[in-house]
């Protein structure tokens, strides 16, 4: 089995996040990367996935969000498992069986972890999901690791999604890029979206430069 990725226009481009994998979802300051863990939070819900949600922010905030973005939409009882955590070493437990396990901030929550631990915790992780079937996906902010750290986390993930913002003539810019991917593809190019906090919309027709 595998979560739908369920956002038109992303979904011609990575149309699913597969059991057993390990994901990586990078942005700045931009919210685009909690917004898409907490969608697919809500489509493995829907999917009768158990979720594991790890989070650094606040647990009353997360569920409010996230009882505001399910649109009205019926979810299994006790479908969703939140923790607060300061500091992540171990995903052992977390990543249970058959289900999607999130984290967000993973590099807030690993500052903490020299470059060799971290490698030995996603190692640890990557195999925890191929065993139980379970799907990984870890919200990350950019420039919160230092340069081996990030190396490494793209390194041992299945796959790896930015969302990017930038200054232009006429405006703010917002793209997301996909240069790793597990069925092997790479999609080589700037893919215009828009946030608004509340939707993400692609647009595969514009061009970005």
């Amino acid at each position: 089995m595998s979560i739908p990725v369920d956002i038109p226009g992303l979904n011609t481009i990575i149309p699913e996040l597969g059991e057993g994998k390990l994901v990586i979802v990078e942005s700045g300051a931009d919210a685009a990367k909690s917004f898409f863990v907490r969608h697919m939070s809500l489509v493995a819900g829907r999917s009768d996935w158990p979720v594991t949600f790890l989070t650094s922010r606040d647990k009353d905030e997360l569920q409010a969000q996230l009882a505001s973005e399910r649109n009205g939409t019926s979810l299994p009882e006790h479908w969703i498992s939140i923790e607060e955590r300061d500091a992540v070493e171990d995903l052992e437990e977390p990543a249970r069986a058959g289900g999607l396990l999130a984290v967000d901030s993973f590099s807030f929550l690993t500052l903490d972890l020299a470059p060799d631990a971290l490698a030995r915790a996603l190692r640890s992780l990557r195999v925890l999901c191929r065993e139980r079937g379970t799907t990984a996906i870890l919200a990350t902010d950019r420039g919160m690791f230092d340069p081996r750290s990030e190396a490494i986390a793209i390194h041992l993930a299945d796959g790896f999604l930015q969302f990017h913002t930038r200054e232009a003539a006429e405006g703010v810019v917002r793209f997301l890029r996909v240069p790793k991917w597990m069925d092997g593809r790479f999609v080589d190019r700037n893919v215009y979206y828009e946030f608004d906090g509340h939707r993400l919309a692609i647009d595969l027709r514009r061009r970005v430069l």
